[in-house]
């Protein structure tokens, strides 16, 4: 991709705090005053992380948004931000849990669409994390009480907090089942964060944001899905499995 800054007269008549244009791969970031925004025409966009590494590498502040015809600096809180990342997901077309694809523990691909009709309750795992055991019990409780009224639980291994999931996707899949009876699918080991994040946590952070932001925290961070894929909560790591089951129970359509 190739960068340039364009100095635009035309834009500067028009837009008198606009001073330069830098375009990147169809967006305009332009600077207006102290301030670098992001825009493109006929659309309204806010900062959003995933353009943050294209933002620190040409030293542009990753800040607010701008609205067609006006430049405005509303604050880059959690609230434009996933305004941009749902309206990045849309553009995806991908608009439900459903419309994923996922590896299983043996690299196949598993169609999350086989869930329609089911809650789900998706969680990033880790063997050796101290909210390992608490966590994986009751998720097994909760399984064992709800699965036959339509929970699932799809627990997705992941080793970039404090590296406590180095094994391989045997091991995990082994300790899971045999430590703590896990009948519910454990998949392929995945990221979470960053650059390299499977696409289905992306659309899970975009469309509910945490308390400080929209990255995943540590292990054991819980989404909470209805029957037609849309993500209806989202729970801290340290957010028991059990003291979530009036949420399940209110999807469940159980009294």
């Amino acid at each position: 991709m190739r960068d340039s800054h364009v100095v635009s007269p035309s834009s500067q008549s028009q837009h008198p705090s606009s001073r330069r244009r830098l375009v990147a791969g169809g967006l305009e970031f332009r600077e207006v005053k102290s301030h670098r925004l992001l825009y493109k025409p006929g659309r309204r966009f806010s900062t959003c992380r995933d353009f943050r590494p294209l933002l620190h590498a040409r030293k542009i502040s990753p800040l607010a948004c701008s609205v067609p015809g006006r430049f405005g600096t509303p604050p880059p809180d959690s609230k434009h931000s996933l305004r941009f990342d749902r309206a990045m997901a849309g553009q995806s077309g991908k608009t439900s849990v459903h419309d994923f694809t996922v590896k299983d523990a043996r690299g196949n691909d598993v169609d999350l669409s086989i869930h329609k009709g089911k809650v789900l309750l998706i969680v990033n795992v880790a063997s050796q994390c101290g909210l390992t055991n608490s966590n994986y019990t009751e998720m097994a409780q909760l399984y064992e009480k709800y699965k036959n009224q339509g929970l699932e639980i799809l627990a997705f291994p992941c080793n970039q907090f404090g590296a406590q999931e180095p094994g391989s996707n045997e091991e995990i899949q082994q300790f899971a089942c045999t430590r703590f009876k896990a009948e519910y699918p454990v998949f392929s080991k995945v990221d979470v964060n960053g650059d390299t994040a499977d696409p289905l946590y992306k659309f899970l952070k975009s469309s509910k944001g945490g308390l400080f932001g929209d990255n995943i925290k540590w292990n054991f961070s819980k989404f909470l899905v209805d029957k037609e894929g849309k993500v209806v909560d989202r729970y801290a790591p340290t957010t028991s499995p059990l003291s979530i089951e009036k949420d399940v129970k209110k999807l469940l359509g159980i009294a």
